[in-house]
């Protein structure tokens, strides 16, 4: 499979190689090129992105990313020999220099490493986009929309609004909404209540935690609101669910 760059770039999108620490390479005053992603392909792999372009090669594997103006360049490396190389050119939409123009963001920022991950992934992942052979307009948003839903998914228990999410992937709270309506099908607080109640489904199923509790990891300040809404969603209320769930296990042993 390490010949493969598709291959690869799956392996990296699905966790098979996961990210670990995201490094950002101070640029060169003297070398201002197109930007560069390396990504060192170990058992917990390290992305190393600058603006620029000056990321050194390294000793270990790697798939290093050249993103010009016109194309991509794609090439795997053994060590210092290269195996494989691959050129696309840039078309269809333009979420990948949204995404690039995210990581510049973030250079500023470089404590904000689950961000950073969910960009990274999410630009692999359009690269893969690009070397398959079938683009279609209405993913044209796509990579942007699962690194914004992966960032929920895993930050659901914080206190989560439309403007804090634009504004950790530095979009405005509008595009945002957009980005949900026209991508998912779905509105934005819509998308963060399922989400939530979903988590709260989970945690009444397996864990034996108070409803407030339940309420709280599951990102809601009001247990009182938290159990309305759980019932306008599920008909039954948290408890009603819980309760329902324990006797259809009972009934099947």
């Amino acid at each position: 499979m390490f010949h493969d760059i598709t291959h690869i770039l799956t392996a990296l999108i699905k966790g098979a190689f996961p990210l670990d620490q995201v490094h950002f390479v101070t640029p060169a005053e003297n070398n201002r090129t197109s930007p560069c992603l390396s990504v060192i392909l170990e058992t917990r792999c390290e992305a190393f992105f600058s603006a620029s372009g000056n990321v050194p090669l390294h000793s270990s594997n790697s798939l290093r990313i050249s993103f010009g103006k016109q194309q991509l360049t794609l090439q795997l490396y053994r060590g210092n020999a290269l195996i494989q190389q691959q050129q696309i050119a840039r078309r269809g939409p333009r979420t990948g220099a949204f995404l690039l123009q995210t990581l510049n963001e973030l250079q500023m920022q470089p404590t904000e490493q689950d961000t950073a991950r969910l960009v990274i992934l999410s630009l692999l992942s359009h690269c893969r986009d690009l070397l398959g052979s079938d683009i279609h307009t209405d993913s044209r948003s796509r990579a942007l929309f699962e690194a914004v839903r992966r960032f929920i998914d895993e930050n659901h228990a914080s206190a989560l609004t439309r403007d804090s999410v634009a504004g950790a992937f530095y979009i405005s709270p509008n595009y945002l909404s957009h980005l949900f309506q026209k991508t998912g099908n779905v509105g934005f607080n819509e998308y963060l209540t399922q989400t939530r109640l979903e988590h709260a489904r989970q945690l009444l199923k397996g864990y034996d935690l108070k409803i407030k509790d339940i309420a709280a990891r599951c990102g809601f300040t009001d247990s009182n609101y938290f159990c309305r809404l759980f019932r306008k969603h599920t008909e039954r209320s948290p408890s009603e669910y819980r309760r329902q769930y324990h006797s259809q296990l009972i009934a099947k042993k």
